[in-house]
C-alpha cells in the first residue's frame, strides 16, 4: 500500500489529523507525522486544546520521494503558519511536479494558494476562505470532496470520510491521477 505524508504546523484541527491518519491506516496505508519546526505538537478541537503528538520527522528529515501523496490537515493556527513557511512551499511544490496526490482540508487549502498551485483548480475548502481560493484564481466548489487532477480538497470535519475514501482511491487506482494539465 501507500506510504502518506502528514505535514503540521503546531495547533492543527485534531480531528483533520486523526480522522484521515486512522481511516487511511486502516485501509492498509502506511503514515508519516512530519512537522515543520518542532516534534512535540498540540492539537486543538476548534479553539480548545486537544491531546499532544510526537512527529515521526521534521519537515528537515523529509524527502517527497519517500512518499506516495501527502496530507495536509487544517486548523486555522496551523494553516496560517504552513502557509507562510518556504520549506513547506517547496516540499508541496515538489509533490505537485511529479505529481503525486496533495490533500488539503479545511484551511489547509491556503497553502494550495501560497503555493501557486490553486490557480485554475477546482477547489472546495472551508467556506471563510472561498474569496481567499477565488482570489488566487481558484474555482470554488462548495462540495463535501472535489478532485482536480492530483488534487483532493474537503471542507470541514463533517466530510473527513468522503475525504479519506477520496485519497485511498486515488492511491489504489480507483481515481487515478490525472497528470495531463499541470501548472
Amino acid at each position: 500500500m501507500a506510504h502518506i505524508a502528514f505535514l503540521v504546523d503546531n495547533h492543527f484541527e485534531q480531528v483533520e489529523l486523526t480522522g484521515p491518519w486512522d481511516q487511511l491506516r486502516a485501509k492498509g496505508h502506511r503514515t508519516t507525522l512530519i512537522a515543520t519546526q518542532q516534534k512535540e505538537l498540540q492539537g486543538l478541537n476548534h479553539v480548545d486544546m486537544g491531546d499532544r503528538f510526537h512527529a515521526d520527522l521534521l519537515l528537515s528529515e523529509a524527502s517527497v520521494a519517500d512518499f506516495d501523496a501527502l496530507v495536509l490537515p487544517g486548523g486555522t493556527v496551523n494553516s496560517d503558519a504552513v502557509r507562510a513557511n518556504p520549506e513547506v512551499l517547496a516540499f508541496v511544490k515538489k509533490f505537485a511536479t511529479l505529481p503525486k496526490p496533495i490533500a488539503a482540508i479545511c484551511h489547509a487549502p491556503w497553502v494550495l494558494v501560497s503555493s501557486g498551485l490553486a490557480r485554475g483548480k477546482t477547489l472546495t475548502a472551508y467556506h471563510t476562505i472561498k474569496d481567499d481560493l477565488q482570489n488566487a484564481g481558484a474555482i470554488y466548489t462548495d462540495q463535501a470532496v472535489c478532485i482536480d487532477h492530483y488534487l483532493i480538497t474537503s471542507r470541514c470535519p463533517d466530510d473527513i470520510d468522503a475525504f479519506s475514501a477520496a485519497i485511498d482511491d486515488m492511491l489504489t487506482g480507483a481515481a487515478p491521477v490525472d497528470d495531463s494539465i499541470l501548472n
